[in-house]
C-alpha cells in the first residue's frame, strides 16, 4: 500500500509541484522582506559601512582591515572540509554495516515476527541509529566563557556562539585559518560550513538508501559480502522506495517530537533550578523588595535578568533547524509525500513554543539591524535546486515508475492495442523476475540433496539472462529510459523554476514606487536651490 501510494504517475506531478512551490515560496519571501525592510528604512542599509562607522567613532585613527586571500590557506581549508565530509559519509557506511549485521541476527531470531520482518525491522533500527547519530553530531552546547576558539585577530569569540558538539573543533580550527575580515563575513562562512556538515550528517544515509541500496549487493550466486560473511542488504520486496519512506518517516518524526520536547523543557527546567537557587538570597533583602515595589521598571529589569541567559547567536540554531526541515520537505519529497504535512503541523506547534521560550524563559535579546536573512537565502535557493535533482533521481532510479511505464507501453497486453479489457500492468511482476539455478548457489555444497532436487530454479527481481546471468537487453532499455527521464524532468523543472522566479518580481511595485517618490522629492529639493541661482546669473 505504501508503494502504491508514492510510486505512481501522480508522483511526477507532485515532485514538479514541490519544485515550483519552493521557488514561489522564496519569491514571496523576498517580496515580504522588501516590504518589511522598507518600512524600517533598512532597504539600502550596509552592515559593513556601519561596522566601519562604529570603529571610527571609537577611534578616529582606525584603519580598515584589507582584503586578503591565500591560496595555501584556502587549499588547506578545502582539504579539511572534505576530510570532515568524508568522516560524515563514513558514519553512514558504518550504519550500513550495522543494518546488515542486524538483519542477519533478526533473520536467525527465535521470535517469529522478527524472522518474517527482518528486513523492515533492520531498516527501522537503522533509522533510529541514524537519528542518534544526528543527535551526537548536531547536539548544541555553548562553550564556556573565555575559551576562545578563534585567534585574537578573529572577529567573533567562540564563547558567544552555540556550536554543534562534534563540529565545534573543526569550525574553530577553520576559523583560525580564515581570520575573516568582518563580522558579516565570519557569519556567512560559519553558516556555510555548519550547514554543509549538517547536510551530510542528515542525508548521507538517505542518499545510500535511495541510490545504492539493492544495486551494489550482487546477485544470487555472487553476492557482495562484508568480511566474507554478511551479505549486503537488499531493498524491501515492494521496492527500494519503501525503505527510503520508512527511513525518512522515522527520522523526521523523531527529530520533530524529541527536539520540541528538549528545546522547551530544557530551558524550563533550567529556569526553575535557577530561580530556586536565587530565591533565598532575594527574599531576605526587604529593602530591595520595597524598591522594586516603588520602581516598576527596576522590577521588570530584575525579572528579566533572572531568566535564562541568551547570546548574540541565540537564533542561529533556530535558523539551522528551519532550513534543515525545509531540506526534508523538498529533497526526496517524492519518496515521502507526508513531509510537508508533518512540517506544517510541527511549525504550528513550534512557533508557539518558541514564542513562549523567548517571552518567558529567556532574557530579551539585544536588537540588531538586518535587512535580510543573510546567506541563508542562498542556502534555501541551493536547496531548491538540489530538490529538483534529488526528486528526479528518486523517480528515475529509486522508484519502479520507469520500469512499469516501459512494460506498459512495450511489453504489456495493451502494447499491441488488441487487449483493452485487462489492466495494462497485468504480468508486470512476473516480467520483472529472473530465474536462478540452485546448483549455482554459493552454498550449494551445504544444502541437502533433497532440497536441490525439489527446487531447481528460484526467481528474483532483476533483468538477467538465465545462462550466464548477464544483464538482458530490457535492462539496458530501462536504463536508457531512466536517464532520458532524468534529463527531461530536471530540465523542465528548472525551466519552470526560472520562469516562476522571473514572473514574480522580488520587489513589490509599491516599494519601487515609494523609492521613486522619495528620489523625486530629493531631486526637487536639490533643484529648488540650484534653479534660482541660475536665474540670478
Amino acid at each position: 500500500q505504501v508503494t502504491h501510494m508514492i510510486d505512481n504517475e501522480g508522483t511526477v506531478l507532485f515532485a514538479m509541484f514541490m519544485a515550483i512551490w519552493a521557488t514561489v515560496f522564496l519569491e514571496l519571501w523576498k517580496r515580504q522582506r522588501a516590504t518589511v525592510v522598507t518600512d524600517w528604512d533598512l532597504y539600502r542599509w550596509d552592515e559593513d559601512e556601519e561596522e566601519l562607522a562604529l570603529e571610527l567613532i571609537n577611534n578616529l585613527q582606525h584603519e580598515p582591515r584589507r582584503y586578503q586571500h591565500s591560496y595555501f590557506c584556502s587549499t588547506i581549508l578545502l582539504l579539511l572540509a572534505l576530510l570532515m565530509i568524508a568522516v560524515l559519509i563514513g558514519s553512514a557506511h558504518a550504519l550500513v554495516v550495522v543494518r546488515v549485521v542486524a538483519m542477519a541476527l533478526f533473520a536467525q531470531s527465535s521470535i517469529e515476527l522478527l524472522r518474517e520482518q527482518a528486513n523492515t525491522v533492520a531498516v527501522m533500527a537503522g533509522a533510529v541509529l541514524h537519528y542518534i547519530t544526528i543527535l551526537i553530531m548536531t547536539k548544541v552546547r555553548t562553550p564556556a566563557a573565555g575559551s576562545g576558539a578563534c585567534s585574537s585577530t578573529s572577529i567573533l569569540p567562540s564563547h558567544s556562539i552555540p556550536l554543534p558538539q562534534v563540529n565545534k573543533k573543526v569550525a574553530s580550527f577553520l576559523c583560525d585559518l580564515e581570520k575573516p575580515r568582518t563580522f558579516s563575513q565570519y557569519e556567512n562562512n560559519f553558516t556555510m560550513k555548519i550547514f554543509t556538515f549538517q547536510f551530510f550528517t542528515h542525508f548521507s544515509s538517505l542518499i545510500y538508501i535511495a541510490f545504492f541500496l539493492g544495486r551494489i549487493n550482487g546477485r544470487p550466486g555472487s553476492y557482495v559480502r562484508i568480511a566474507g560473511k554478511w551479505r549486503l542488504e537488499e531493498c524491501h520486496p515492494s521496492g527500494c522506495i519503501t525503505d527510503l519512506f520508512i527511513q525518512m518517516a522515522i527520522i523526521m518524526m523523531l527529530k520533530q517530537t524529541i527536539s520540541n520536547v528538549v528545546e522547551y523543557f530544557g530551558p524550563w527546567i533550567k529556569l526553575k533550578l535557577r530561580r530556586r537557587k536565587q530565591r533565598p538570597k532575594k527574599r531576605n533583602v526587604i529593602l530591595e523588595e520595597d524598591e522594586e515595589a516603588e520602581d516598576p521598571c527596576k522590577r521588570q529589569w530584575r525579572d528579566n535578568y533572572e531568566l535564562n541567559e541568551v547570546n548574540r547567536f541565540s537564533l542561529f540554531d533556530e535558523f539551522l533547524e528551519i532550513v534543515t526541515q525545509y531540506s526534508f520537505t523538498t529533497i526526496f519529497v517524492a519518496a515521502f509525500p507526508l513531509a510537508p504535512l508533518l512540517a506544517f503541523i510541527n511549525n504550528l506547534v513550534e512557533i508557539r513554543l518558541d514564542a513562549i521560550k523567548m517571552m518567558r524563559l529567556y532574557r530579551r535579546m539585544v536588537p540588531r539591524k538586518a535587512n535580510d536573512i543573510g546567506i541563508w537565502l542562498q542556502v534555501l535557493e541551493a536547496i531548491g535546486i538540489l530538490a529538483v535533482i534529488g526528486n528526479g533521481l528518486v523517480i528515475a532510479i529509486t522508484s519502479n515508475f520507469i520500469p512499469m511505464q516501459v512494460y506498459k507501453y512495450t511489453y504489456s497486453p495493451c502494447a499491441t492495442g488488441n487487449r483493452t479489457d485487462v489492466d495494462c500492468l497485468t504480468g508486470y511482476i512476473n516480467h520483472s523476475l529472473s530465474t536462478f539455478r540452485i546448483q549455482d548457489s554459493e552454498l550449494d555444497s551445504e544444502m541437502p540433496e533433497a532440497l536441490l532436487d525439489r527446487h531447481e530454479v528460484k526467481e528474483y527481481r532483476d533483468y538477467r539472462n538465465t545462462e550466464d546471468y548477464s544483464h538482458t537487453a530490457q535492462f539496458w532499455h530501462i536504463l536508457a529510459v531512466r536517464l532520458a527521464f532524468l534529463i527531461l524532468f530536471e530540465h523542465v523543472a528548472l525551466c519552470i523554476k526560472l520562469i516562476a522566479a522571473w514572473y514574480i518580481p522580488d520587489v513589490p511595485q509599491s516599494v519601487k514606487n515609494k523609492f521613486l517618490e522619495r528620489k523625486h522629492n530629493n531631486l526637487r529639493k536639490d533643484l529648488r536651490w540650484v534653479m534660482p541661482r541660475r536665474c540670478q546669473g
